[in-house]
């Protein structure tokens, strides 16, 4: 085990972030008097910082630890999912983001309640909430079990500390310094990666050279089995959840969605979007390669604590292998990485608070009370998020994530489902859709139960045996199966209930229309 002993230059460098990140969201504390301005950044940001926020957003401290423990444990099949993502955007972008641009006010959510009804609009934001939230303390979790392990600094005081720094640069700030600090973060992320591999290759005896050589050796960069298996972990179980990962994220979740609303036209928030995605993969390749370039360098350079995890070797690394001032570099940019990802999170759970629940209930609301209620969410959901985190803490263990995934799964299946149903089908109708999303609930509670082991003290057992009707194939391949189960049982569906007129602006087919006659989109 490491005993940790940061210099105090190093301790200085990530203080001196930490204190940078609250300066911006003191900085634009002044101008946050509206719901444009709080939650999507007086529509008027530029279209480069737009996409590096996207970036950074995507990039959280769970990338920057788990791309190298995977890159050093095993080969690059989960990359195959990023690979996935410009090939998506690429080919829908360009509908999505005009059609958000001009049918909602603020929340992703509202095209469902236009196009199915506010029980959709409900179902999506609550889906979306609980995914946050999960996340955000599996976030705030592992990321401090990182840099407890290399500063000696409790779990819980980083948890509480990293807590009150997101906090408070998102509730002062808004959208607009969680961009701007996206901006800072995700070039110190970048930075922090390019100094890591530099390290390596100057300590690894034939550089970088060495790990090509013992890469292709024992087939480190391998993208998977290519076999068609939905069992295992291959090729094709990453690629396939990968497009659905894509359509999802751009499509449906608030945090891509309140992006393009901050941008000054449609084309400018098309470009933000196709940018933010096409620097997002080189990075993930970089994290990978570095996990691949640890393992190069431990095969013979140095040797590793029996029993250490490999999403704990990079975390090693920077502890016993980096010089003084590039260690604090390091940790600052993971928790850059943590702060770019959890701050949009707070907004964007915000913004859906406020557009999709207040608003309904207090329709004649004022700005002010609008800003007033998402500062308050804020608030509220950091302390939300620390409090989960600080449970994974008490367990011991992210055995508790296990429970809260499972949940997420079961209650937020078939969202991009929905939304292609939405876009692509003008028959399905409301009554259609809600049959649809019964079912994929059930479908989805029941793959879970049937794959699920426990134990009470004797042999492992899962919830729910059917025998052959036991879901038996990989994890991964579940959420792709609870949108299709969706979108399949909502279209039979909806030919039990009469058709009803679509409004054509939520519609793909309807913007196809208007873009070959020439009207503006």
């Amino acid at each position: 085990m490491d005993t940790p002993s940061l210099h105090l230059v190093d301790y200085l460098i990530i203080g001196a972030s930490l204190v940078l990140s609250v300066g911006v969201g003191v900085r634009f504390a002044k101008a946050q008097s509206t719901t444009s301005k709080y939650f999507a950044a007086g529509r008027n940001v530029p279209v480069w910082a737009i996409g590096l926020s996207i970036f950074a957003t995507l990039i959280s401290s769970i990338t920057f630890l788990a791309y190298p423990g995977d890159g050093f444990a095993g080969n690059w099949v989960r990359l195959v999912q990023g690979l996935m993502v410009p090939i998506v955007v690429l080919l829908g972008i360009g509908f999505i983001v005009p059609m958000y641009r001009k049918v909602i006010g603020l929340s992703a959510y509202e095209y469902f309640e236009r196009r199915f009804g506010y029980l959709a609009r409900l179902y999506a934001s609550l889906a979306f909430v609980l995914a946050q939230f999960a996340g955000m303390g599996s976030v705030f979790f592992l990321l401090a079990l990182a840099v407890s392990s290399m500063t000696g600094i409790g779990v819980v005081t980083v948890v509480l500390v990293l807590g009150l720094v997101v906090t408070v640069v998102t509730l002062l700030g808004g959208m607009e310094a969680v961009i701007w600090l996206d901006v800072i973060q995700g070039l110190l992320l970048i930075l922090g990666g390019l100094v890591t591999l530099l390290v390596i290759a100057v300590k690894l005896d034939g550089g970088l050279g060495q790990v090509f050589t013992i890469a292709a050796a024992e087939n480190k960069v391998s993208l998977g089995s290519f076999d068609w298996n939905l069992v295992e972990l291959t090729f094709w179980v990453m690629a396939i959840n990968g497009v659905f990962y894509a359509v999802q994220k751009y499509g449906t979740d608030q945090t891509m969605v309140q992006r393009y609303l901050t941008a000054r036209s449609d084309r400018e928030a098309i470009r933000a979007s196709i940018g933010g995605v096409l620097m997002v993969v080189p990075v993930w390749v970089l994290f990978m390669f570095i996990g691949t370039a640890l393992y190069a360098f431990y095969q013979g350079q140095a040797s590793l604590p029996d029993g250490l995890r490999a999403d704990a070797v990079f975390p090693h690394f920077i502890l016993n292998e980096m010089p003084v001032g590039v260690v604090g570099l390091i940790i600052a940019a993971l928790l850059a990485a943590a702060i770019s990802s959890l701050d949009s999170d707070l907004n964007c759970l915000a913004a859906v608070a406020v557009d999709d629940y207040y608003k309904k209930l207090r329709p004649q609301s004022t700005e002010l009370q609008r800003v007033r209620v998402g500062k308050i969410v804020v608030t509220l959901s950091g302390v939300g998020s620390i409090v989960v985190a600080l449970i994974y803490v008490a367990a011991g263990d992210a055995g508790v994530l296990a429970t809260v995934f499972a949940l997420y799964a079961i209650f937020s299946g078939g969202i991009a489902g929905m939304f292609l149903l939405g876009i692509f089908v003008p028959r399905v109708n409301k009554e259609g859709l809600y049959v649809g999303i019964g079912v994929c609930v059930l479908f989805t509670a029941a793959a879970l139960l049937t794959s699920t082991e426990f134990s009470l003290g004797g042999e492992p057992r899962i919830w729910l045996d059917l025998g052959p009707l036991n879901y038996t194939q990989h994890n991964y391949m579940l959420g792709v199966y609870s949108h299709i189960v969706l979108f399949g049982v909502a279209w039979a569906a909806s030919y039990f209930f009469p058709a009803r007129d679509v409004d054509r602006n939520l519609t793909y087919a309807g913007w196809k229309d208007r873009k070959r006659r020439g009207v503006p989109t």
